[in-house]
């Protein structure tokens, strides 16, 4: 199919996290307190030890996809192996009818923890509120032959952020009319650890779809104020029409204890996809683009066909804000797919209870819950099955830390049912192999950008033994000492690391961490200095590029900036980032020209993040200047609402989630 490349790993650790699109402004005094506590609980400093997936372009290519397909008589389910084990396609067979939102291109964008996200099917997300870091990363994928030869397919991973492996084993038996996909996170640690699964279902959105949960009420989240509001009906807006919404939003249901967890999107003849699982898995939630022009535009960015599309999804809080401390030991639960079919009248009536009863009629029709809960216990018996093969290899994390467990003496991480083998291990692996064998970590080429970050406490108790005792003193080993401080906040021993480093080698990489302490200590100056110097000795890493660019702006030198421009590869000078950052640093300047051509020329900006207003900013403030600069007037609120209604933001340019971002 259509597909971008994802293209190389951003080299530079993540120590920076950019803007959090799910802060909380204001809450409102109804929301439970257990939940508050959820919402403060867990956050990270970054994604580390995690590496950005940025490398990617809007250009696509067909390329082959690696698949897995379950299929009987009723469904046919394909899986992407290679991109997270994403469902991407459930097809109902008798009518032909597909049920997920199918992208038919894989089409990258900044919109994930790792940056590269792609639209549509089932993404399957652990670990730290937002998208998994695997979505664009291949899970391992294997085999088992359940009871009487059924087919079932395993994808599993180590989530290196909370430490914890986990299990989806999906399976279609003969007959039946749902997929079922039953998921296992193991925490083997001695305490709890903060825990986050949330099931992403893309569905199509017409003018009639209406999404029915077994809910009265929901908390709505604007990507500022979270609120409780009625449901369907709140301030004379039916939002169980997603197509009614204008601006993007986030409404997570609140399902009563006790009630079967469910939720489906019905299009006009009462038919569309449902999912159902076991009690675990409480939350549900719809998300919408909004009907206006950002919301609009962020779908054609995503799509070639900018076909409209929700989201409906499953997870373990109520909200996607939260955090749930998960004791040591293991959570399981049990999802079901499948087309539900009720009476259309009743789905679309105005008779929310009415409407509600009708899809659970159809639902005990299509599984009821009885059956599911029997399913659930009848899948307990092949959780530990052993691999009949496995098909593909995700990353050698895992087996990393299984290494490091046999060689502490301390019990295996989870069952023999997942298979982390030695065929995983890769280069990014080699140096932390080195500093448990040997005791001290390799070095390596101080010009080639190093991988494989670590923040685990054990090993940082490795490294700092090792380098304490003078063992492996070298540029890389005080390198990736300085991330694992820098990442518990030991700000000062961080500096000290990377000091050292620079003092074995002169190295980009850690000249830029310098940089970014200076940063954070609004050392704009020093960091302008160390970034130049650092980019000038990787001058085709296009992230160091682009952070170089960001700090001669912060400091208050565009012009260093726009001079920096001339020495930028041919390759680089282009790109989408590096044009905004150029007419940025013009508009500084005073350099209206600039600017004028930057829109006339209407570049892509590949990576272009989520709930980002750069473009939209620009475009006002081009013109606010330009005017004040002809006109000698002030830029005050008054030529603001001018420009605002004699130069409204072209569509192409409008990525704003709620229209009244400008700033």
């Amino acid at each position: 199919m259509p597909s971008a490349e994802l293209g190389d790993e951003n080299p530079l650790p993540p120590l920076r996290s950019g803007r959090d699109l799910h802060a909380i402004r204001e809450a409102a005094p109804e929301i439970p307190v257990n939940m508050l506590h959820n919402m403060a609980h867990g956050h990270l400093p970054n994604i580390m030890p995690y590496t950005l997936q940025d490398g990617y372009t809007r250009e696509v290519q067909r390329r082959d996809l690696r698949v897995a397909v379950l299929e009987n008589d009723i469904l046919r389910a394909t899986f992407l192996l290679e991109l997270g084990g994403r469902l991407w396609s459930l097809i109902h067979k008798p009518t032909g009818r597909e049920l997920l939102a199918v992208n038919p291109t894989v089409q990258l964008a900044n919109l994930a923890l790792r940056n590269a996200w792609f639209s549509g099917g089932v993404e399957w997300n652990i670990g730290t509120i937002g998208h998994t870091p695997f979505t664009c990363s291949p899970l391992f994928a294997a085999h088992v032959a359940g009871p009487n030869g059924l087919p079932v397919l395993r994808m599993y991973e180590w989530e290196r952020i909370r430490g914890t492996p986990y299990q989806i084993d999906a399976y279609l038996p003969d007959g039946s009319p749902v997929l079922f996909v039953r998921v296992r996170i193991i925490n083997p640690h001695d305490q709890a650890v903060p825990m986050y699964w949330w099931s992403n279902i893309a569905v199509p959105e017409t003018p009639d779809t209406r999404v029915l949960i077994p809910a009265e009420s929901a908390y709505r989240f604007n990507y500022s104020n979270l609120d409780i509001i009625p449901v369907p009906r709140a301030q004379d807006l039916d939002i169980s029409y997603a197509s009614q919404i204008p601006h993007s939003a986030d409404f997570f249901y609140h399902i009563p204890e006790g009630r079967w967890p469910w939720i489906t999107a019905l299009d006009g003849t009462g038919q569309g996809l449902v999912q159902v699982s076991t009690e675990r898995l409480k939350g549900r939630k719809l998300f919408v683009w909004g009907t206006g022009s950002g919301g609009r535009q962020w779908q054609k960015f995503l799509s070639p066909t900018g076909q409209p599309y929700i989201e409906i999804q499953a997870g373990l809080a109520r909200t996607q804000l939260e955090h749930v401390p998960m004791p040591p030991g293991e959570w399981t639960w049990l999802e079901a797919y499948g087309l539900l079919a009720t009476n259309p009248a009743a789905a679309h009536g105005d008779d929310w209870a009415q409407a509600q009863r009708a899809v659970e009629s159809s639902l005990e029709q299509l599984i009821c819950h009885e059956d599911l809960q029997a399913e659930f216990a009848r899948s307990a018996g092949w959780a530990d099955l052993p691999l009949a093969e496995i098909w593909q290899r995700g990353s050698g994390w895992g087996t990393l830390e299984r290494i490091r467990r046999e060689a502490a003496g301390e019990p295996p991480f989870c069952s023999e049912a997942l298979v982390f083998d030695d065929e995983s291990l890769s280069e990014a692996q080699t140096p932390w192999r080195g500093l448990l064998r040997d005791g001290a970590m390799p070095t390596t080429d101080p010009d080639k950008a190093p991988s494989g970050y670590l923040v685990q406490a054990e090993w940082r108790a490795m490294l700092e033994e090792a380098l304490h005792a003078g063992r492996g003193t070298n540029w890389l080993a005080w390198l990736h000492l300085g991330v694992m401080q820098h990442y518990v906040r030991d700000r000062e021993g961080a500096r000290r690391a990377w000091e050292l480093s620079l003092a074995c080698d002169r190295t980009p990489w850690a000249m830029r961490n310098l940089a970014v302490l200076a940063l954070e200590d609004e050392l704009f100056e020093d960091a302008s200095q160390l970034y130049i110097a650092a980019w000038r000795m990787a001058p085709t890493i296009i992230p160091l590029a682009v952070e170089c660019g960001r700090a001669q702006i912060k400091a208050g030198r565009p012009g260093e900036w726009l001079a920096l421009l001339d020495e930028l590869p041919k390759s680089l000078r282009f790109a989408g980032r590096i044009r905004l950052l150029e007419a940025q640093a013009a508009l500084a300047v005073g350099d209206f020209d600039t600017v004028a051509r930057f829109f006339a020329a209407k570049p892509i900006v590949e990576d272009l993040r989520e709930g980002e207003i750069s473009l939209s900013q620009l475009w006002f403030d081009y013109h606010e200047q330009r005017l004040s600069a002809a006109e000698n007037i002030q830029v005050d609120e008054q030529l603001q609402a001018r420009v605002r209604r004699e130069f409204p933001m072209p569509q192409e340019f409008d990525f704003r989630m709620i229209i009244e971002e400008t700033g």
